[in-house]
């Protein structure tokens, strides 16, 4: 059983270091693409918002974090009524980083349970989770508890595979919203 749990352990922290150093590349993707649009330095831009992305780890919630993204996001140059109004609403329905997690959470599972996984099956599912966001709660835990039905019907996951997506989801999930705040 100790060769067991040890090998289990070994997949979670994988896992876990997988999932941080794909949405460091998730955030540095998107501040490259916004500093060529607006024309700023992205890591500058990035770094800004440090405040943030230390914030929302230690809350794990993207609502309670509101007012450091905002005071950061016009700290970044972004007009007041802009950031007032798309803030707020994008708090809680952009989760790019919790359905990164998901995803990469599931189908290491499947792998490593040797399920079928295919492109049309996984593409599918991305989809289907970034509609399921948009009303996910933003509290923790609200995006995995909201993907649970797609991870049912669409991965054909059972309950104790639920329980270990659950499980690594939630030991990293001041991360990804961390991501999604930042």
């Amino acid at each position: 059983a100790g060769g067991k749990g040890a090998a289990v352990m070994g997949m979670f922290i994988k896992i876990i270091l997988i999932i941080i150093a794909m949405h460091v590349t998730v955030l540095v993707l998107q501040f490259c693409l916004a500093g060529i649009i607006a024309r700023r330095n992205p890591f500058r831009t990035l770094w800004t918002m440090m405040p943030a992305y230390v914030t929302a780890l230690g809350t794990s919630s993207s609502a309670a974090t509101i007012p450091v993204t905002l005071a950061q996001t016009k700290k970044n140059g972004v007009s007041p009524d802009v950031a007032d109004f798309t803030v707020p609403l994008c708090a809680t329905i952009h989760m790019p980083c919790s359905i990164l997690k998901i995803v990469a959470c599931c189908y290491a599972i499947s792998l490593s349970l040797g399920m079928p996984v295919d492109f049309q099956t996984y593409a599918g599912f991305v989809l289907m989770c970034g509609i399921t966001m948009v009303a996910a709660p933003g509290v923790p835990g609200g995006a995995i508890m909201a993907a649970l039905g797609l991870i049912s019907s669409m991965l054909g996951f059972d309950a104790s595979m639920q329980g270990i997506v659950i499980a690594i989801y939630m030991a990293i999930d001041s991360f990804g919203t961390a991501g999604n705040v930042t």
